[in-house]
């Protein structure tokens, strides 16, 4: 998969003059989020993030789970400038130099192995295809017991649920039509075929969902 391109709805991250970029959804998700992740996974383990965008989420997510390794990986080289930043500014040191990764392409899951797996508002910026394939490549990277942990947009049993995210959406589909909101039924159902086992859909602030799924083997 190429660097992608958005509609400026998508686009909104704004850059610092030490290279650190801001999205403004992040002071209002990643607490939410954080109280998940520590409310579900152990005190340590191994946590890879697939396409951490500008970095706020990895550093904040390491600096309350210090026991916790943060691997952070991105396709878009200016979000690995970011991240690196982030890093470099909050001074923590269970981050990992952020990697260069597309999620989508096969193969990537057999050389990894990790206990947790996080993915925050990616797949209504992505293909139907590249969602399979990057929830099958997770399947394999996770070790035994390990979880998958999925934020974002999604529809409701085939229905958008605001205005705001109907908006969205459309604006996402009349870009690319193979971009847009997933349904949540269509994830669990991908989910299961790649093998892991759906434990919890958890309601979240601004109308989002967090999927969450466990390797069983």
């Amino acid at each position: 998969m190429t660097k992608p391109t958005y509609p400026e709805t998508a686009n909104n991250a704004v850059m610092s003059d030490d290279g650190r970029q801001f999205a403004p959804s992040t002071p209002r998700n990643r607490d939410p989020i954080l109280a998940l992740l520590t409310a579900r996974l152990g005190t340590s383990g191994r946590f890879l993030e697939i396409a951490s965008g500008t970095g706020e989420h990895v550093v904040h997510f390491a600096e309350n789970m210090p026991d916790w390794r943060f691997q952070p990986t991105e396709l878009d080289p200016d979000r690995i400038g970011s991240i690196r930043a982030w890093v470099d500014h909050s001074g923590v040191s269970n981050v990992a130099e952020p990697a260069h990764l597309d999620a989508s392409k096969s193969g990537w899951g057999q050389t990894v192995e990790v206990d947790a797996i996080g993915i925050c508002n990616l797949f209504h910026l992505i293909s139907e295809s590249h969602a399979k394939t990057i929830i099958g490549e997770c399947a394999k990277a996770l070790a035994p017991r390990g979880k998958l942990i999925i934020y974002g947009p999604f529809m409701r049993a085939g229905e958008l649920t605001s205005d705001g995210d109907d908006r969205f959406h459309n604006s996402l589909v009349a870009h690319n039509n193979e971009l847009g909101y997933k349904d949540d039924f269509d994830m669990l159902d991908w989910i299961e075929s790649a093998g892991l086992m759906p434990e919890e859909i958890v309601e979240m602030p601004a109308n989002n969902l967090s999927l969450i799924a466990v390797k069983t083997i």
